[in-house]
């Protein structure tokens, strides 16, 4: 299984979004809350060029946020690169 982590904030709806569409695929992720580590937040920038979450990373490439994986979802592509 693919190594999953998504950025995240504790009162985001995209980020509980996604974080459900991954349990519904019955995928574990690790979860880096930037809410409550700045410098985390800052590792999530540098990773992602972006600063809103969810940011999501499937073996260490850069999905994006919620909508671009339901995206991944809609067109069959997402359980690819969980694999």
């Amino acid at each position: 299984m693919a190594k999953v982590v998504v950025y995240s904030k504790e009162s985001c709806p995209y980020c509980v979004q996604a974080k459900e569409l991954l349990k519904r695929k019955g995928v574990d992720y690790q979860e880096i809350r930037v809410d409550l580590d700045p410098m985390q937040l800052q590792e999530m920038m540098e990773r992602s060029g972006r600063r809103t979450v969810p940011q999501i990373f499937i073996n260490e490439h850069h999905v994006g946020g919620y909508d671009d994986l339901y995206a991944l979802e809609v067109a069959k592509k997402l359980d690819d690169l969980l694999k």
